[in-house]
């Protein structure tokens, strides 16, 4: 993340490139300056992408993560995949709230004048923690999002090895090595700013301004971690890994997508779940090509025109708040948890997308693998054959004379489709169930989020 002195208006999110080193100080005879700088000097453009854009789009996407994070917690939501989900919306709601405190607060009084106590008291004091825990979760979301794609891409294009590589335990694993990763990486930016005092040319009191660190001042540093480190650990490694591993992923779904009728279920689940994250990622990529223009201008040319640094700002805090977006529209079981929860079910009728409609396999919450799940259906088979066969020995005359007392002809045995418990279901549920046993569709690919 960049930042400048004067509210980290002339900076881009990802990055510290400029951080102190656009530290103008311009002594105007005449002109009443304000932590050595001009007054409003872009108050009105960035009052309106920080202070209007920036803020409306982080108050839904805080909201939007908040809601992803309960529903894909709950029990019939718990996975590996879903767990790295988890940590990626964590990481998106710290970047966001950081967002605000960082830009859109101080952009306020940059075209309004109010909120002078938080511009000139409250931000100088707490931008050099919020700065760095903001490259934090920034490096964060980005590998987040990297091992979102790797553990994809093993489910879809390697699906013997997704077995002993997805699994919970390997995504607990994954998410604290990153925290820990990112939190080493980033930990020399809390020595790079540091504040001095002034008096404020209008109100007469003490205010607090920013100035860069002798950490930030010296040019080995600069160069080598602020430059090329930032580049290649955030940038060009990262970005070349999701290309690569998407467009495998994109070439097994749309081969998926022409043998569809010989997928087994579960197959058809993980290429769902795989073309619903593929959108993910490609509005990550999308999001992040001005900040990754204003990195490659700043480290191989000069620094970048301030309109591209800010629109980049904003891009990147719309990636982190339109992931409740894409879950909602391609996830149909996350689509229905969300009504249910959080909806008026008496809104919706009794149709696939309603709150109370449930297909078979996701009212069961049941971690049993394919293989399993075969075996106990094998299971239940040879049990049933024995028992039909020790029935076999009661004589015809017997069974004929039970018929009759009874009224009405012996139950054939229950159908048992998986070996869990099952809710009980409306005999409108059963049909729909034994329809969806019987044959297959599209929608069945998106069943899993």
């Amino acid at each position: 993340m960049e930042t400048s002195f004067e509210a980290l208006n002339s900076t881009r999110y990802y990055e510290a490139d400029q951080l102190l080193e656009n530290l103008s100080i311009k002594e105007t005879a005449g002109e009443p300056l304000e932590c050595k700088q001009e007054i409003n000097s872009s108050g009105l453009f960035d009052f309106i992408i920080y202070g209007v854009l920036v803020n409306l789009v982080s108050i839904f996407g805080i909201f939007g993560n908040v809601i992803s994070m309960i529903i894909l917690s709950r029990p019939q939501m718990k996975s590996s995949i879903n767990y790295l989900l988890i940590g990626l919306a964590r990481c998106d709601t710290i970047l966001i709230v950081i967002s605000i405190l960082i830009y859109g607060l101080p952009a306020i009084y940059a075209y309004t004048g109010l909120l002078f106590d938080y511009k000139f008291i409250v931000y100088p004091k707490t931008v050099r923690f919020l700065y760095p825990l903001s490259c934090m979760a920034q490096i964060a979301t980005v590998y987040l999002t990297l091992t979102v794609t790797l553990e994809r891409y093993i489910a879809v294009c390697h699906p013997l090895r997704a077995r002993s590589f997805c699994t919970y335990g390997r995504a607990r694993l994954a998410v604290l090595i990153i925290v820990i990763f990112s939190f080493v990486y980033n930990l020399p930016k809390f020595w790079e700013v540091d504040y001095y005092t002034e008096i404020h040319w209008k109100y007469n009191v003490t205010i607090y301004c920013l100035y860069p660190a002798d950490l930030r001042s010296n040019e080995l540093y600069v160069t080598l971690y602020v430059h090329w480190m930032y580049f290649f650990i955030c940038y060009l490694f990262p970005f070349l890994a999701l290309v690569i591993f998407n467009a495998a992923i994109y070439q097994r779904v749309r081969k998926a997508n022409r043998d569809l009728q010989q997928l087994s279920r579960h197959q058809r689940r993980e290429i769902g779940l795989a073309t619903m994250l593929l959108c993910v990622v490609v509005v990550f990529l999308i999001c992040n090509i001005l900040p990754l223009a204003s990195n490659i201008h700043e480290t191989f040319l000069n620094d970048p025109p301030l309109w591209l640094v800010q629109t980049g700002n904003l891009l990147v805090t719309i990636n982190s708040s339109i992931n409740f977006i894409i879950y909602v529209i391609f996830g149909r079981k996350f689509k229905r948890i969300f009504l249910k929860l959080f909806c008026n079910s008496r809104l919706f009728g009794p149709g696939r997308d309603s709150p109370e409609f449930q297909t078979y396999d996701e009212s069961i919450v049941t971690n049993m693998t394919n293989i399993e799940l075969r075996n106990s259906i094998r299971h239940y088979h040879v049990n049933r054959s024995n028992t039909i066969s020790r029935n076999n020995n009661v004589s015809n005359g017997s069974m004929r004379q039970s018929v009759k007392i009874s009224g009405r002809p012996a139950s054939p045995g229950p159908c048992v489709y998986y070996p869990a418990r099952s809710p009980v279901r409306s005999p409108s549920q059963v049909s729909r169930t034994s329809t969806t046993q019987n044959g297959w569709s599209k929608n069945d690919m998106n069943s899993t989020l």
